[in-house]
């Protein structure tokens, strides 16, 4: 992965810090969901990551065994190392970590309680119905970041087909993510995608 060079002070790391915080709070479905802000904030405002390194950090992070919000940690750590090396990569992994995973942990644990002991309310029934629409919106628009870095979507147009048919896939059958994941890599590996 290409670097940068960073000179970041003790405000940079309060700012990647709390803007994870931010974030974390916004992460409804997932921290994946909030990859287009972290992908505006890290990229496109700070330029402390280039969109190959915001790129990589998802794809080995999802790649990975693991939790999903890895990716999170690998955006810390190509910020730390951008900023100078291996401690400050330890920094920054903190630093996004600490920030994506403190606020929404407090605040599920606490809103979960309450919302089992109230789970018979209609409002409370109906906010967990609500908030499906805005999941999906939002992994959509995670899927068009991670797509937009392809710059001549005319030629990528197996890479259109091949999402739009897993779409169909994954919405009309029950056939498992993972033969979808594999016929995917089969592809990329043939060189047809």
């Amino acid at each position: 992965m290409s670097g940068l060079q960073l000179l970041l002070g003790p405000a940079d790391w309060l700012s990647l810090f709390t803007h994870f915080a931010t974030l974390s709070l916004l992460a409804v479905g997932g921290a994946i969901t909030t990859a287009p802000d972290m992908h505006r904030f890290l990229v496109d405002r700070q330029h402390w990551l280039t969109d190959t390194q915001f790129n990589a950090s998802i794809a080995i992070a999802q790649a990975a065994p693991g939790p999903n919000v890895l990716f999170v940690a690998l955006m810390g750590w190509n910020v730390g190392l951008n900023a100078g090396g291996y401690a400050t990569a330890v920094l920054g992994l903190l630093a996004a970590m600490l920030g994506i995973l403190l606020p929404s942990t407090t605040l599920t644990y606490l809103s979960a309680q309450w919302g089992h002991r109230n789970r018979h309310l209609r409002s409370v029934r109906a906010f967990k119905q609500g908030m499906a629409p805005i999941v999906v919106a939002l992994l959509v628009a995670t899927g068009w970041v991670l797509a937009a870095t392809h710059d001549v979507p005319a030629r990528d147009w197996g890479l259109w087909v091949v999402t739009a048919l897993a779409t169909v896939v994954v919405w009309r059958t029950r056939l498992h993510l993972l033969w979808l994941l594999g016929a995917g890599a089969l592809l990329g590996a043939l060189g047809w995608v």
